[in-house]
C-alpha cells in the first residue's frame, strides 16, 4: 500500500490529536488525554479536547492543504472521557463534490462509542487568511 502523507494542518499539535494512519479512504488519530485537560477532581475532561481532535481527523480525512471547517453537526458526545483516556477518532467521507467535503468522525474508547458527528468542509484554492 502506498504511503500518504499529511498535506494539511502540518502544525497541529499533536498534544491535542495525533495522526496514526492515513489512506485514501480516511484517517485515524489517536487523543492521548492528560492532566491538563481536565476540568475538576474527578479528571473529566473538557469536551473542547474531543470535539477538537475530531475536527484534525475529519481535516486528515480530507486531506487537502486549504481544507477548513465550515460547519459541524449532529455531534454527540456519548460517554464521558477522563484523563489518562486514548481516544481513536476514525474519519471517512460521506460526500464528496467540487469543493464540498462531508466527514463523519467517530471517536471510540475501549470500543465504546464516545463521540460521533458529522463535518462539513470546503476546500479552497489558497490559504483562509490569504483572500
Amino acid at each position: 500500500m502506498e504511503k500518504i502523507e499529511l498535506k494539511t494542518h502540518l502544525k497541529f499539535n499533536p498534544k491535542f490529536g495525533r495522526l496514526i494512519e492515513i489512506t485514501e479512504e480516511g484517517a485515524k488519530v489517536l487523543l492521548e488525554t492528560t492532566p491538563d485537560m481536565a476540568v475538576d477532581e474527578e479528571g473529566l475532561v473538557h469536551g473542547g479536547f474531543t470535539f477538537g481532535a475530531a475536527d484534525f481527523c475529519a481535516m486528515a480525512t480530507v486531506n487537502e492543504p486549504y481544507v477548513v471547517l465550515v460547519k459541524a453537526t449532529n455531534c454527540e458526545f456519548m460517554a464521558p472521557v477522563k484523563v489518562g483516556d486514548k481516544v481513536e477518532f476514525t474519519g471517512e467521507i460521506l460526500m464528496k463534490e467540487k469543493r464540498k467535503v462531508e466527514v463523519k468522525v467517530i471517536g471510540t474508547l475501549n470500543e465504546i462509542k464516545v463521540f460521533e458527528g458529522l463535518f462539513s468542509c470546503v476546500v479552497l484554492d489558497n490559504h483562509v487568511l490569504k483572500r
